[in-house]
C-alpha cells in the first residue's frame, strides 16, 4: 500500500499541492500564486488556464521536494476556493472566459432583482443562501449573458461549468479526452442552484438564472471511493492515483479540524474568514445572517450540515496594507508595526471592499477608516487592521450563538492569519474565550487528504483522524469585560459609516 495522500488546494491567491503520512504529517508542499486580475471598480478575476499550469508544477514540484513517485500516493483529493465561476468548451477545454471570482461584485443588480422579486425567500428556503453576489449562480448568468456565443453553446452542450475544484478535477481526469465533469455536495451548496434537502440541482432555482441543467456537473459525496476517477498518465502525474476526496476550502479545513461532532468549530483565517459550526444531519436555518451549507458527505453516510458565516476580507485586508498602500512589506510585518502602538488609537477599519458580508450581507457597503485624529500612524493603522479581522468574527460568533444556542467554549482556528500571535491574542481578547491551533495550521489542505484517505481506507474512520489533531499554541482572554464591551461598541459605530456608500441598481 502506498505511504502518502497528496491534496491539491487551489485557493484565492494561490494553488498548492500538499503530501501527508499516514499521522497526518506533512512530508512535503510547493506552492506559487496567480495573478489576481482586477479589470474595474468591485471585478475580480482569474486565468483559469494559469490556475491549471501552477496546479501540474505544484504537484511535480512537491513530489521531487519529497523524493517521492505518483506511484506512492494512495489517494488525492481537491479543495478548492468555494463560489469562483468557471464555463468552459469541453471540446478543447478553453475557457469562455476568465473566471470570477467569489469577491467579485459585478452581479449586485442580479441579486437585489432576485430580492425584488420575491424570489430570494425562496433561494434562502431550498439553497439555504441570500441572493448575494458571492455565489457562482449569478456568476454563471452573467456570463451567459455577457459574453458572446456563450449563452448558444451552453443550450448545444458545449458549455460546462464549475468552481474551481470542477476545473481542476477535469483536466486532471483529461480535460477533452474524458475528463470527469463533477463536483462534491459542499461546492454544489454554493451556487444557489441545488436543494439543500435533495442534494441535487433544483429546476426552480435554475430557472432563476437561466442556468441550463447540461452546463452543470455531477454532484457527489464529498469522500468517494468511485466518484471523481483517476489521474491520466499524461502530466503532471504520469500515473493513474485514484481521486477520492473533493471539498470546498472551507468545509476541508472542518475536517482537518475534525470537527465532526455538532457544535464543533473552527475558524480559518486567509484571504477572507470563515466559521463553521457543525449542525450534524440538522438543517438549522439561519435567522441571524449565516448561511445554511453542507459540511461534507462521507460515502454512502448521510449529509453533515453547518452554519457558517463568510466575512470577505480578512487576510486580504494586510495584503492591502502591502500591496496598495505600502505600508508593509510583508503579511508578518504587519503584526511588528501593530506592536509598535498599545492600541487602535481609537480608529477603527472596515475593510468592506466588496461590501460586507456575514452577518449583514450588504453590497452596498465599503470601507472606511473612521475615528482618524492627528496624532494617528502606521502602526494604528497596522493594529485596526488586525482588530478588524477579529471584530468580523465577533459579529459572526454572536449570530452563531443565537442561531444555534451554542456558546464557544474554544475557537480552533486554522490559515496563514494565525501565524500573527498578535492577531490571535487580540481574537481571545474580542471574544472573551480561549483560541486554540493545532499543529497543522493549513487544515484546508489536511482536510482534502483526509476526505480522499477515507475513500480508499487509508484511514479507518473519522475516530482515529482525531488522534492525529494536536494543540500547538493557545491564547488566553486578557482584556477585562469592559474593554470588550467598550472596543465592540466602536467596532458597531464604525460599521454603521460604511452603509449606504454604494449605489446599487
Amino acid at each position: 500500500m502506498a505511504d502518502f495522500v497528496g491534496a491539491v488546494d487551489q485557493g484565492t491567491t494561490s494553488t498548492r499541492f500538499m503530501i501527508f503520512d499516514h499521522a497526518g504529517n506533512e512530508v512535503a508542499r510547493h506552492q506559487l500564486e496567480h495573478e489576481q486580475i482586477l479589470p474595474r471598480s468591485g471585478w475580480v478575476e482569474h486565468d483559469p488556464v494559469e490556475i491549471w499550469e501552477r496546479t501540474n508544477s505544484v504537484i511535480q514540484n512537491a513530489l521531487r521536494h519529497g523524493n517521492l513517485s505518483p506511484e506512492d500516493l494512495a489517494a488525492i483529493g481537491i479543495t478548492n476556493q468555494r463560489e469562483t465561476t468557471v464555463v468552459w468548451d469541453p471540446r478543447n477545454g478553453r475557457p469562455y472566459y476568465n473566471a470570477i471570482v467569489w469577491q467579485d461584485t459585478r452581479t449586485d443588480s442580479i441579486a437585489a432583482a432576485l430580492e425584488r422579486s420575491g424570489q430570494g425567500d425562496v433561494i434562502r428556503r431550498k439553497a439555504g443562501l441570500p441572493p448575494a453576489t458571492y455565489f457562482s449562480g449569478g456568476k454563471i448568468q452573467w456570463i451567459l449573458e455577457n459574453v458572446d456565443g456563450v449563452r448558444e453553446a451552453a443550450e448545444q452542450g458545449h458549455a460546462l461549468f464549475g468552481n474551481t475544484d470542477c476545473w481542476v478535477l477535469w483536466n486532471l481526469t483529461g480535460g477533452p479526452d474524458g475528463g470527469i465533469h463533477a463536483t462534491d455536495v459542499t461546492n454544489a451548496s454554493r451556487t444557489m442552484l441545488m436543494d439543500l434537502e435533495t442534494l441535487d440541482w433544483d429546476d426552480e432555482l435554475l430557472g432563476f438564472f437561466g442556468v441550463p441543467r447540461a452546463m452543470l456537473p455531477t454532484i457527489s459525496p464529498s469522500s468517494h471511493a468511485e466518484a471523481f476517477g483517476q489521474t491520466r498518465t499524461s502530466r503532471p502525474l504520469r500515473a493513474a492515483i485514484p481521486i477520492t476526496g473533493v471539498l470546498g476550502d472551507q468545509q476541508a479545513a472542518t475536517v482537518g479540524q475534525v470537527c465532526y461532532a455538532p457544535g464543533e468549530a473552527k475558524n480559518t483565517y486567509g484571504t477572507g474568514n470563515f466559521l463553521v459550526l457543525n449542525t450534524g444531519t440538522d438543517l438549522v436555518r439561519s435567522q441571524h445572517g449565516l448561511l445554511t451549507t453542507v459540511a461534507y458527505q462521507f460515502g454512502d453516510s448521510p449529509a453533515i450540515y453547518a452554519l457558517e458565516g463568510s466575512i470577505a476580507v480578512t487576510g486580504s485586508a494586510v495584503q492591502w496594507l502591502r500591496d496598495q498602500l505600502k505600508i508593509i512589506s510583508d503579511a508578518g510585518e504587519s503584526e511588528r508595526l501593530a506592536r509598535t502602538v498599545e492600541d487602535n488609537g481609537g480608529i477603527y477599519f472596515v475593510p468592506a471592499f466588496s461590501g460586507l458580508f456575514a452577518p449583514y450581507w450588504r453590497s452596498d457597503a465599503r470601507g472606511a477608516i473612521v475615528g482618524l485624529a492627528r496624532f494617528n500612524d502606521n502602526g494604528h493603522l497596522a493594529r485596526a487592521t488586525l482588530e478588524a479581522i477579529c471584530y468580523q468574527s465577533r459579529d459572526v460568533v454572536e449570530a452563531m450563538e443565537q442561531d444555534s444556542g451554542v456558546h464557544l467554549d474554544v475557537l480552533k482556528v486554522d490559515g496563514g492569519v494565525t501565524a500573527n500571535d498578535l492577531c490571535m491574542q487580540i481574537q481571545a481578547d474580542v471574544l472573551g474565550v480561549p483560541v486554540s491551533r493545532p499543529v497543522v495550521a493549513e487544515t484546508t489542505a489536511l482536510g482534502a487528504a483526509y476526505a480522499a484517505g477515507l475513500a480508499t481506507g487509508f484511514w479507518r474512520d473519522t475516530d482515529e483522524l482525531r488522534t492525529h489533531w494536536q494543540e500547538s499554541k493557545r491564547w488566553e482572554p486578557q482584556w477585562s469585560e469592559e474593554q470588550r464591551a467598550e472596543g465592540y461598541a466602536g467596532w458597531k459605530k464604525a460599521v454603521e459609516r460604511t452603509l449606504d456608500w454604494a449605489t446599487v441598481e
